[in-house]
């Protein structure tokens, strides 16, 4: 089948190849370009110049027209995909698994003995807030008054 194959491959390379070269002869004459004048040769540059810029605007056209269908293929199939139905996600549920099933799952068998993550945890000591003295305030106020008690409360706050 591989050799059947192979040669069906082949014979469609050759056909391939002989429909180009003829289509190349059809479309692009040979050039006689001997005994031509300068004069001659330059014309024929202009008019060949001239095609150039014909053929690289139908390309250029055709290019813009295949991005415009592909857009458009692309709005219509995500259309089509709208109107068939939302695709609803299925709602996770919620596993309980110990550290010990973690570590197995993750670690495969290798781990044998239990791990207890809360033995290597540091302790933190909350420190208890300062309370400030409720004072009288009116006793304060001629202390506090001016740039000086500024100062103070704000070496206070530091």
């Amino acid at each position: 089948m591989l050799k059947k194959a192979m040669t069906m491959l082949e014979a469609d390379k050759q056909i391939k190849k002989e429909e180009r070269e003829r289509t190349l002869a059809e479309r692009v004459p040979c050039l006689e370009m001997s005994g031509m004048s300068t004069e001659e040769l330059q014309n024929l540059c202009k008019e060949l110049h001239k095609k150039i810029d014909v053929v690289d605007e139908v390309r250029y056209d055709i290019a813009a027209k295949v991005t415009i269908n592909d857009r458009e293929i692309q709005d219509l199939s995500q259309k089509i995909f709208e109107l068939k139905g939302k695709m609803k996600r299925p709602n996770l549920r919620r596993v309980r698994v110990s550290a010990d099933a973690m570590l197995g799952a993750l670690l495969g068998a290798k781990v044998k003995e239990s791990v207890d993550f809360k033995a290597n945890l540091k302790t933190v000591k909350k420190e208890e807030e300062k309370k400030e003295e409720v004072t009288d305030w009116r006793k304060n106020v001629e202390s506090m008054s001016g740039m000086e008690g500024r100062k103070k409360l704000f070496d206070a706050g530091q």
